[in-house]
């Protein structure tokens, strides 16, 4: 079943473990005499705060505090589909794991926010190159983690220096601004009658985050 992700809102939760995969397959409890040091296992818990990789953004990682004492840290999280978030986890501190212990979920919040910025920033940078280059400039494909972003688009020619200048002149004077970051949920085609730009072969619900930037 679907995951619930709370991490629009916040940066940890008290979760339920309903689900811990190893091998391949669903156990009900996992020793940590049982897994190698450091080797993998995975867990899905009923919500989390913990973004699974999507859209070009890294998923989060953190630690999982089990309540009566024991922690396991997530390397990583994952979204193999729509709704369904997957915890990479290796045991840190403490003896056995169940499903249905409750867990406080924390996500290793620098990261996540010098990853949101990164994000934000994709998008600014999306609309300088549409607004330098010309609208046939479209995403392509992303990565965006703490550190940095990569950006993929097409375009007839090589991009020269000058307007490599001036798309980042644009960018930073966005930034420096400091303005307001509005966000919005409303229907796919309520979006896109807003002003929103619908980027080819990616998947909608029927609702979406609509982020409004200077």
């Amino acid at each position: 079943g679907a995951t619930e992700f709370v991490g629009y809102d916040n940066n940890e939760s008290k979760s339920k473990v309903i689900a811990i995969v190893k091998d391949g397959e669903s156990v009900s409890s996992i020793q940590r005499s049982s897994v190698a040091k450091q080797e993998e296992f995975y867990i899905i818990l009923d919500k989390t705060p913990f973004y699974g990789e999507s859209g070009g953004q890294v998923g989060d990682y953190g630690f999982f505090h089990k309540e009566g004492g024991g922690t396991i840290q997530i390397n990583n999280t994952r979204k193999p589909l729509d709704d369904f978030i997957v915890h990479e986890a290796v045991f840190t501190v403490g003896d056995v794991l169940s499903v249905g212990d409750t867990v406080k979920a924390v996500i290793t919040e620098d990261a996540r926010n010098a990853t949101r910025a990164n994000h934000s920033a994709t998008h600014l940078m999306h609309k300088a190159l549409r607004d330098v280059l010309g609208e046939h400039v479209t995403q392509k494909g992303s990565l965006v983690d703490a550190t940095r972003l990569r950006f993929d688009f097409s375009n007839n020619k090589a991009v020269s220096r000058e307007e490599i200048s001036e798309v980042e002149r644009r960018v930073n004077e966005v930034i420096a601004r400091g303005g307001a970051v509005e966000c919005k949920e409303m229907s796919p085609d309520e979006a896109i009658e807003a002003g929103a730009m619908a980027l080819f072969g990616e998947k909608y619900g029927d609702k979406v985050r609509v982020l409004g930037i200077g």
